[in-house]
């Protein structure tokens, strides 16, 4: 059915609350290989006034059960992940769900396995992976500027004291706190960059006054010659680097965060001039002392491109490439979270199980 280099995809979302307005939609507007055809909402007409050429329907069968529709995009919280993909590989369509996949690996599973068995394309919205800071890491790494690793901490710090009343990721259901919200980023990054650790230790809280779900972690991935630590509070209110790395070669340290988030927020589309570009005040440090290279100051930060992950989903879907996120991939960040849960309630490190 999608075939060819100038085929254009019909492209429906299920929901349009920041998720679906402002990592999903825009893209999706501005790529010249899909069509944006259909947003579901089921109060409003919001998404008519940034998009008058869509259609904006109630029931997500209305989007489901159009035949022209090939990929759905599916932004709902994070309960309603498995019932709604199911619903739509069941039905014969290609979908993209937000992060984190599911509430739990077992239901990662059987979506993969249904999605597999239908010959149908399951993508997990880990656009992270297309940050800025996390790029140039990556790229640090490749080219081995701080050697051998000693020490990898990130951070996903907040100030958002107060309890936001109806907000479903305050709300103790299945994929709520801020572990699955922003947890799901800090670990999926960790696994592309070093792989499966052997055991997981966690620290995980409640911290705010009123909480019913986490807002406080602190989990290490113990791999054998360092320990990676992912962290995250919404009772920051300075935020110390974003990114430390220790090497035997030098280190790194980064503030700040990827531009990208707030300038969708703010109004601006990808296909802005200088997108993902950040300020050169921004730039991290990186110190480096060997026998070939002494460096003691700012690295110029990568630009992001969260479009890279709309790039890729066109390309697998019209040309036949191969998949940047692998559904299994997605599937073991769920994992490593239920882990973790695991080590926090029983105070202990635990050995990684697949």
């Amino acid at each position: 059915m999608i075939k060819g280099p100038d085929k254009i995809l019909n492209a429906g979302i299920i929901g349009f609350g920041l998720s679906g307005k402002v990592f999903h939609a825009p893209f999706l507007d501005v790529h010249p290989g899909f069509n944006l055809k259909k947003i579901v909402e089921r109060h409003h007409q919001h998404a008519k006034k940034v998009y008058p050429y869509i259609k904006v329907v109630n029931d997500i069968n209305d989007l489901i059960d159009d035949q022209e529709i090939d990929l759905v995009v599916i932004c709902t919280p994070n309960t309603l992940h498995y019932p709604i993909a199911k619903k739509c590989l069941i039905a014969g369509k290609h979908i993209v769900v937000e992060k984190p996949f599911t509430p739990t690996s077992k239901e990662a599973d059987e979506l993969i396995k249904i999605a597999d068995s239908n010959n149908l394309k399951l993508f997990v919205y880990h656009n992270r992976r297309w940050d800025n800071d996390f790029l140039t890491i990556k790229t640090m790494l490749a080219n081995e500027l701080l050697g051998n690793i000693s020490e990898y901490e990130v951070h996903f710090d907040r100030y958002n004291p107060e309890i936001i009343d109806g907000a479903w990721r305050d709300e103790k259901k299945p994929g709520g706190g801020i572990l699955f919200d922003l947890g799901s980023h800090l670990i999926d990054q960790a696994l592309q960059l070093f792989g499966f650790p052997d055991s997981i230790s966690a620290d995980i809280r409640i911290q705010r006054k009123g909480g019913k779900v986490d807002d406080y972690f602190d989990i290490k991935l113990h791999y054998p010659a360092f320990n990676a630590t992912l962290k995250a509070g919404m009772l920051v209110k300075e935020p110390g680097p974003r990114f430390i790395l220790h090497g035997s070669k030098g280190s790194f340290l980064k503030h700040g965060i990827d531009p990208q988030e707030n300038a969708l927020k703010n109004g601006l589309t990808p296909d802005a001039e200088n997108w993902g570009e950040e300020d050169r005040k921004q730039w991290g440090y990186l110190t480096i002392d060997d026998n070939e290279l002494q460096q003691d100051g700012r690295i110029q930060t990568l630009p992001g491109c969260y479009q890279n992950f709309y790039n890729n989903v066109y390309d697998v879907l019209a040309k036949g490439a191969e998949m940047a996120i692998k559904p299994g991939e997605a599937r073991d960040v769920i994992r490593i979270i239920e882990i973790a849960f695991e080590s926090a309630l029983q105070n202990k490190s635990i050995s990684f199980n697949q």
